[in-house]
């Protein structure tokens, strides 16, 4: 799940197997959330309920997603055979309230990506505001139950994402695995062949 289509499809291009992709309310042509929808555990009750309708053994989760997979691995530790995350925004600590234009600029990239961000953002107002303030796992402890191959991919040039959160992403899991970018969008090939690799697993 990304904020626009082509974040969301990127992590999954060129992988092998049967692919789902999780498309959240207010993203793509999805209806707009419901009041009250923007938390990390009823966004992790949905991917889960995707996940055992479609027999998902391994998950990718993108930012937000990648903050509602862990809040789904805390109280299932067992739930995939391997997961990855991308981007990860927040673990135990509340991230700051981000106004639209600034989640919308931080990660910079061309003219015609910035549009395509501005109209997806648009949706968006319920959880720019909701989510700040909410921690993806109360404990980060929980995910030393999880025993799955864990690889966390971060970025050292995106403030939206910060790369301490990833570091510290990655070693929350008995079996983490970290690889850092300046950014995932002028480092692409290197995201996808990790994944690739490591879905492979």
């Amino acid at each position: 799940m990304g904020a626009t289509p082509g974040e969301a499809r990127l992590p999954t291009s060129g992988l092998p197997g049967t692919k789902v992709v999780v498309t959240l309310p207010s993203h793509g042509d999805e209806p707009d959330a419901p009041e009250g929808y923007w938390t990390y555990r009823r966004i992790a009750a949905d991917l889960r309920a995707a996940a055992r309708e479609t027999g998902a053994t391994r998950a990718v989760g993108v930012s937000l997603t990648a903050g509602a997979l862990l809040a789904l691995l805390a109280g299932e530790p067992d739930a995939f055979e391997r997961v990855a995350l991308l981007l990860p925004a927040v673990l135990d600590e509340p991230r700051r309230l981000l106004g639209r234009e600034e989640a919308i600029a931080a990660v910079g990239g061309p003219p015609d990506y910035q549009a395509e961000r501005r109209r997806a953002f648009a949706r968006l107002d319920g959880a720019l505001t909701e989510l700040p303030g909410q921690v993806a796992v109360t404990d980060r402890a929980a995910l030393a139950q999880v025993t799955a191959p864990v690889l966390v991919i971060g970025a050292t040039d995106d403030p939206l994402h910060p790369e301490d959160v990833a570091k510290q992403v990655a070693a929350a899991f008995p079996n983490g695995r970290l690889e850092l970018v300046p950014s995932w969008l002028t480092h692409r090939g290197d995201v996808r062949g990790w994944l690739v690799d490591f879905l492979r697993g």
